[in-house]
């Protein structure tokens, strides 16, 4: 059964979604789609943790795909995604 961002806590909504949307609105729709493959919030968690650590070797093309053509500076999307990393370790 999958789950939907409406699902999460607010702690674990707060910690990935909103902070993907304080960076960028695509970014946030990457993890919101993340949110359908998982059957719970433990899951999204230990998923999102996933998704960010092979986002930290996106090469342009996929970063190119993310953004849609607009990328962010790699040394800003690093920031945003240790950013969402901290916040899950607090959690």
């Amino acid at each position: 059964m999958a789950i939907d961002t409406d699902d999460l806590s607010h702690k674990t909504y707060k910690a990935i979604i909103l902070e993907a949307d304080k960076f960028n609105d695509n970014l946030t729709l990457r993890f919101g789609l993340l949110s359908y493959r998982c059957d719970d919030e433990k899951e999204f968690i230990k998923q999102s943790e996933l998704l960010i650590q092979e986002m930290f070797s996106y090469d342009e093309a996929e970063m190119d795909e993310l953004f849609f053509g607009e990328p962010p500076t790699r040394e800003s999307f690093y920031k945003a995604l240790n950013k969402i990393l901290s916040n899950i370790s607090a959690l």
